[in-house]
């Protein structure tokens, strides 16, 4: 039988040995003096359950706070001395984050029923964690499904080149978390990652933002700036939305990827920039320059090595790892009574489309964080009620949409997004499919 672990703060070590010795025989137990101490050991060490023995003259209640609020996830079981507990602070504190408490003196039978009470709970409550078939922790790249397998290997090789990467994925889906798990794994990871948003930057700006500027270069120049680019020396530039950048700066762009150098706004010297350029879109950019919208030979630059981030939808598997993975990564906006989800929210988190992928999971589970008021996350508070109530019309046509958006994305997908190859797959003119796509707001 494995033997179940338990972390206890105690500042007197040797009083917490006599506490446990007598009936814990089954634990493997782990003693720290104080908060700092246990805090290094949870960064490096898994546990489900721990045991405060509080000291009014070490454990200042906001303090005491502060840490049970970052490790909620485990079950706590405090040991106080009756004087302790006349204090609101410390009776808050119970209240709020404790399963189970103790006063002093402690009977150390009763309280191994307690902890091994708590442990039971803790592997109740216990889902695979977000690592589980993730083979690299640091990796921010979560899940084991065989999609984000597949995008993992993909980055693993491509961060070992220094060519440019063009990264497709629909918006939302976690294109610049894979720009950043490329630039950690190559041999850049020690300069620095720039990312910018060619479509969050008003025209008039991205020029002198891009390649930067000289004094007096335009009204308001009162000094030179060096510019985005020029910040990426030895690291990575990634351009998100680059299918937004305006035709002349994407012959700027073209210009530093030939030359790998660039000159500033107002200058006439040519500043070299040893940078790796990764670019993202949420289009595919064929068709764009199909359309005469983007630079066909910047396209041929930039797509030297593609690489697709798989949708939400093609991550099922991963989609409770994923909910549970942003629960714990804003703990610090949850109520501390707060534990996890029920089992009708993650039905209801399985059942949902995702339109909004990834991003659309993380403002649904940070919602819920603020919005819960029980132990257990609801599909209320997730916003997802779908099945609660009976079918209205306005239902049965959102349900008709989203079959339809679905079937139009499937049919994109086999044809490698050619239109007119999925027109006539579906059996309607080109001038019908266009149509179905801006009803959608798929900009294929």
């Amino acid at each position: 039988m494995t033997r179940k672990r338990l972390l206890c703060i105690a500042p007197d070590d040797k009083g917490a040995r006599a506490l446990l010795n007598e009936a814990m025989l089954d634990w493997e137990i782990r003693s720290v003096s104080n908060l700092g101490e246990a805090g290094r050991e949870l960064r490096n060490d898994r546990y489900l359950v721990g045991l405060l023995v509080h000291d009014r003259e070490q454990h200042r209640p906001a303090e005491v706070d502060t840490f049970l609020r970052r490790y909620s996830h485990m079950q706590w079981v405090g040991v106080f001395s009756p004087r302790d507990l006349e204090s609101a602070p410390c009776r808050d504190l119970v209240v709020e984050h404790l399963c189970d408490y103790h006063t002093a003196p402690v009977d150390p039978v009763r309280l191994a029923h307690t902890l091994g009470h708590a442990h039971g709970w803790a592997m109740l409550r216990r889902r695979p964690s977000a690592n589980d078939g993730h083979d690299d922790p640091a990796s921010p790249l979560v899940g084991g499904c065989d999609a984000i397998a597949r995008l993992r290997a993909q980055v693993s090789r491509v961060a070992k080149v220094a060519a440019p990467v063009l990264i497709w994925g629909e918006s939302g889906s976690g294109k610049e978390l894979t720009a950043q798990a490329i630039h950690a794994q190559s041999d850049r990871a020690a300069g620095p990652f720039v990312p910018i948003n060619c479509g969050a930057i008003a025209p008039s700006l991205i020029h002198s933002e891009l390649f930067g500027y000289e004094r007096g270069a335009f009204t308001g120049a009162t000094r030179g700036k060096a510019g985005l680019i020029e910040s990426a020396d030895g690291g990575t530039l990634f351009l998100d939305e680059i299918g937004d950048l305006p035709k002349d700066l994407q012959a700027n762009l073209l210009r530093f990827l030939q030359e790998k150098t660039i000159c500033r706004l107002g200058s006439t010297r040519n500043i070299r920039v040893d940078v790796r350029v990764i670019a993202a879109s949420h289009v595919q950019l064929q068709q764009a320059v199909a359309s005469g919208a983007f630079r066909e030979d910047l396209y041929y630059r930039l797509a030297v090595l593609p690489v697709t981030v798989p949708p939400l939808r093609e991550r099922r598997d991963d989609l409770v790892t994923l909910a549970e993975y942003f629960f714990h990564m804003y703990a610090s906006e949850k109520s501390p009574r707060l534990k996890g989800f029920s089992n009708r929210a993650i039905e209801a988190i399985l059942d949902h489309d995702w339109p909004g992928n990834v991003r659309e999971l993380i403002n649904r589970v940070r919602r819920a964080l603020v919005m819960s008021d029980g132990r257990l996350i609801m599909p209320e508070d997730l916003g997802l009620t779908r099945g609660i109530m009976a079918p209205t019309p306005a239902a049965l046509d959102d349900t008709r949409m989203r079959s339809e958006r679905r079937a139009l994305r499937e049919c994109l997908d086999r044809s490698g997004h050619n239109v007119s190859r999925a027109a006539r797959d579906l059996g309607v003119s080109r001038t019908t499919m266009y149509r179905l796509l801006s009803k959608h707001g798929m900009r294929e």
